[in-house]
């Protein structure tokens, strides 16, 4: 496909006489060559109209300029034009040599064509057989490297699981030995539990019989300080009675004695009021 465009492309007529269509390889010869009419016309630059700017300045105020854009057509010389060159009518001999140098043209060009497209055929083949080689070697210097990084990885796999192995037997004998130090180790614990717990029944069947003595002393020893207190409860009973007694006495006797005060107390102002009373009357007729 890709060969065809290119011939396509390659049998194409260069010839700048006819602006004929590219016609299919097949049919190329047998197409009819047109006849040019006239002379060809060259292609003129299109003419860019120019639009000039004027630009005016005004001062408004103080500080500040008002600008004014006025647009307007191009004031010139207009472009002369370039008179046209007599028609000249070439003649059928002069046609027939035009054509057949176009034809030789066309051959040789295609020609070169063909043999240029040959050596890049030729040198996309090359190409395309030194990429397979390349992807071929790299092809296999891949899998050689990938086989001698795969064995190597499978050796330390190996040397690794080997490792673990050591490692894990080793972690399994050391739980071992901790497990027979810690089984030695509770069958100790348990006896000297036992040992304890032995011992400490002992004792404690001894403590409770030094409680109990303890507790028979504290009970006699309770009912004695009871006793000597209700003795001494009944001392202090007596004793206050007698000091309740001898207050009541007391109050009784100092009732007495307030009571004989009062009375000569009366009795001694009685005794005034009635000297009092005396000696007014008998200073009364003296006055008089």
């Amino acid at each position: 496909m890709l060969i065809g465009l290119v011939r396509d492309s390659v049998m194409q007529c260069f010839c700048h006489s006819c602006r004929a269509p590219v016609l299919p390889a097949a049919h190329r010869r047998s197409a009819p060559v047109k006849k040019p009419v006239g002379k060809p016309r060259t292609k003129q630059p299109k003419k860019v109209k120019f639009i000039t700017t004027e630009i005016r300045c005004q001062e408004m105020s103080k500080g500040g300029l008002a600008y004014e854009v006025i647009l307007a057509e191009p004031v010139g010389v207009p472009v002369p034009r370039r008179a046209d060159s007599p028609e000249k009518t070439p003649s059928v001999e002069e046609i027939q040599e035009k054509l057949k140098a176009a034809e030789e043209r066309r051959r040789s060009l295609e020609a070169s064509k063909m043999a240029a497209i040959a050596q890049k055929m030729a040198k996309i083949e090359e190409a395309s057989r030194i990429r397979s080689e390349q992807t071929n070697n790299f092809i296999v210097a891949t899998k050689e490297a990938l086989d001698a990084k795969m064995d190597s990885h499978e050796e330390k796999r190996e040397a690794y699981i080997n490792e673990l192995r050591a490692r894990l037997k080793d972690h399994l004998e050391g739980v071992e030995k901790t497990r027979l130090t810690l089984e030695q180790q509770t069958a100790e614990v348990y006896k000297a539990i036992e040992d304890k717990m032995n011992t400490a029944a002992d004792k404690r069947d001894e403590n409770i019989k030094k409680m109990l003595e303890r507790l028979r002393e504290h009970e006699e020893q309770v009912r004695k300080v009871r006793a000597g207190n209700h003795e001494r409860f009944q001392q202090l009973e007596s004793a206050i009675q007698d000091k309740l007694q001898q207050a009541a006495d007391r109050r009784l006797q100092i009732e007495a004695e307030q009571r004989e005060k009062l009375r000569n107390y009366e009795r001694r102002a009685e005794l005034v009021r009635q000297n009092k009373s005396a000696r007014a009357e008998s200073e009364a007729p003296t006055s008089g």
